[in-house]
């Protein structure tokens, strides 16, 4: 069984990869400021997307989106919008998406959820 933190960091590489065959160009991943932390930031054609990375190895408490509540989507928001500022604050675009993967037989299946 592969632990916790590399099946994790194993899932945001997956998920990047995913993005990126999407045509989505990643500009920052795990970025952190004093409101917490987005897993992937990316740009969509002319949008600033922060992407949550969220993954299950089974879907007995359901399915990898439905972890994304609203108090996650406002952390996001907050979060994105000290990013966007510094870093992008000529884009007029902004979208918060999920990458939702499970795990199973040692292989990643994804979808990404354009939620807002």
């Amino acid at each position: 069984m592969i632990q916790n933190k590399k099946l994790g960091d194993l899932g945001e590489k997956a998920a990047s990869l995913i993005l990126q065959r999407h045509n989505y160009k990643i500009v920052a991943r795990n970025y952190r400021n004093r409101f917490g932390e987005i897993d992937i930031i990316a740009l969509d054609d002319d949008t600033l997307v922060f992407v949550e990375v969220k993954l299950r190895t089974s879907l007995r408490f359901g399915l990898p989106e439905e972890a994304v509540g609203r108090t996650k989507i406002e952390k996001i928001k907050k979060v994105g919008f000290e990013f966007w500022k510094k870093n992008f604050p000529h884009i007029k675009k902004i979208r918060i998406d999920v990458v939702s993967l499970k795990f199973s037989d040692g292989k990643f299946l994804g979808k990404i959820i354009k939620v807002i």
